[in-house]
């Protein structure tokens, strides 16, 4: 089967060797996220709700690049410094999940990689049959049937 992987350009994808996503088949596996903006600097600092909103952005982008959208979303993790802010994390991810209601999990952890990171958010997706084979590609190069295997196709902006 098929393994598509999805960028975002952050600059540790390469050095820690993980991706924002990867597509394999019907599932959509997107990677823990954080609240990123494309300069590096964290989005909503001191703000669950903020740092919520925007990871599930980041999120969005990549099931995107990887042909599925927040709709296909089946199940989502949600890391959290401070549980006792749950309400703030949970509308975040209520107002857009409510009419979806993937399985969720949300877990208080010790810390993220920085300190300034409340909250980190994973998502799985799978593709309705009519959708499996479509989504974006990347143009076959010269010579070859179609883009390299496991070549990251990228992202508009960064995240964590």
């Amino acid at each position: 089967m098929r393994r598509r992987v999805v960028g975002s350009g952050a600059p540790w994808e390469a050095t820690v060797g993980y991706a924002r996503a990867v597509r394999v088949g019907a599932q959509v596996f997107v990677a823990g996220t954080t609240a990123v903006g494309a300069d590096g600097t964290v989005v909503g600092a001191g703000d669950p709700y903020r740092q919520t909103v925007e990871a599930i952005a980041i999120i969005e982008r990549a099931l995107r690049a990887a042909g599925a959208r927040l709709e296909d979303v089946v199940r989502t993790r949600l890391f959290v410094t401070d549980i006792s802010r749950f309400e703030e994390y949970g509308r975040a991810h209520g107002e857009r999940f409510a009419g979806i209601r993937p399985a969720t999990t949300m877990v208080e952890v010790r810390a993220l990689i920085r300190p300034e990171f409340l909250v980190e958010v994973e998502a799985d997706a799978v593709l309705p049959p009519g959708r499996c084979h479509a989504g974006p590609r990347t143009p076959p190069r010269r010579g070859r049937a179609g883009p390299r295997r496991g070549k990251p196709l990228g992202m508009r902006r960064g995240g964590g």
